[in-house]
């Protein structure tokens, strides 16, 4: 393989939050090394740059990379894009029903390069406790034979930082799908809260939600789970956006609830096309760590847009190998934000989920499953 030394060293970055202009140089260095090993080794790459106008040689900040012709990630729906190292690679897919699937390939080195950023961040937080044991509630698929749903590939993985005592799924396999158990998730939280050991859930908001209205719904009387206990979603509304609550609605309803304290309650930004981990700070706003970029494009042009405006959310890493997927435009709108206007006192800039910027439904994972909750 092409030299990569930056590329690992930005990677390799023990603090996931420290801006400074070394970090800054390693990022600029590393993602000139990931545009001419793409331009060497992905075919059709060096074509699509130089139809589009851009020359690496003109880049000389950070910022700059604002310029970096992004592929849209609606586009991995219709085809693979994939480099000469994509043969030995972990195929994931972003929807586990009908309708068209993002067919992402990771090589060992790039999917190493995406945990290793999770490891840094949750160790950051102080989630990164091995040897505690831990209770989980999944709210994703049950897996059935080999893993290849995104979500459930990295659900299965956030369950390392913590020894897994039981686990529990929300989406239950039937032989022929999934469905949806809410009151096995109850008896499940139930037997949790008895148990004293502190539990983790992880997945989908909207499933949590629906959850917690059951309860309420029933009468249920609330529980209290371990102190530290940790909530972690991730992942939309899709169908049920119109009775998508806001997130501070949700983690005050956890607390009163499953008594789970506010900064214990995190939600993360992920995709299959792009899966360097976006989570959330105490203010619970999402950071952008320091082994990627943020930026927002204007829907119309594709004009790179600053501070406050409102736009398509455009990521870049150069994490990547075995895909040209290191300068992506997501399917949803975002506000940018710089790191000053938060008060947790990271420096990085962090930006806000709008929605979907399409006036089609997407068909991500959590839009699949929320349709399990179609029948409630």
């Amino acid at each position: 393989m092409a030299n990569l030394a930056d590329v690992e060293g930005l990677c390799a970055l023990r603090h996931p939050y420290r801006i400074n202009d070394s970090n800054d140089a390693l990022f600029n260095a590393a993602m000139h090394q990931i545009v001419d090993f793409h331009c060497r080794h992905t075919p059709g790459y060096a074509l699509w740059l130089k139809a589009n106008g851009f020359s690496a040689d003109k880049i000389e900040t950070v910022g700059d990379w604002a310029r970096l012709p992004p592929i849209f990630a609606n586009y991995f729906k219709r085809r693979q894009l994939l480099s000469s190292t994509a043969g030995d690679s972990l195929e994931l897919t972003s929807s586990g029903t009908s309708g068209q699937k993002s067919r992402m390939c990771y090589d060992p080195r790039s999917l190493a390069a995406a945990q290793g950023m999770v490891d840094r961040i949750f160790g950051f937080y102080g989630w990164d406790t091995p040897h505690t044991r831990c209770n989980y509630l999944l709210l994703s698929h049950e897996p059935v034979g080999s893993i290849t749903l995104g979500t459930t590939h990295t659900d299965q993985f956030l369950c390392k930082y913590a020894q897994a005592d039981q686990v529990v799924y929300a989406l239950r396999a039937t032989g022929s799908g999934h469905v949806f158990d809410a009151f096995g998730v109850i008896r499940a939280l139930e037997l949790f809260a008895g148990q004293g050991l502190p539990v983790r859930l992880i997945g989908f908001p909207s499933f949590l939600w629906f959850v917690l209205e059951r309860m309420r719904e029933i009468g249920h009387p609330g529980l209290e789970l371990a102190p530290d206990s940790l909530v972690f979603v991730a992942g939309g509304w899709k169908t049920h956006a119109a009775g998508e609550v806001p997130k501070a609605m949700l983690y005050r309803r956890l607390g009163e609830q499953l008594g789970v304290p506010d900064v214990r309650c995190r939600d993360g930004y992920g995709a299959v096309e792009h899966p360097v981990p976006y989570i959330e700070c105490v203010e619970h706003h999402l950071h952008v760590p320091v082994y990627a970029r943020a930026f927002v494009r204007d829907c119309a042009t594709l004009a790179p847009l600053g501070y406050g405006a409102r736009g398509m959310l455009h990521l870049v890493s150069p994490y990547i190998t075995s895909s040209p997927a290191h300068s992506v435009v997501m399917s949803d709108l975002a506000v940018l934000q710089p790191g000053r206007a938060c008060g947790c006192g990271l420096g990085t800039d962090w930006f806000e989920v709008l929605g979907r910027a399409s006036v089609h439904r997407g068909r991500g994972c959590a839009l699949a499953a929320s349709e399990l909750l179609q029948g409630g």
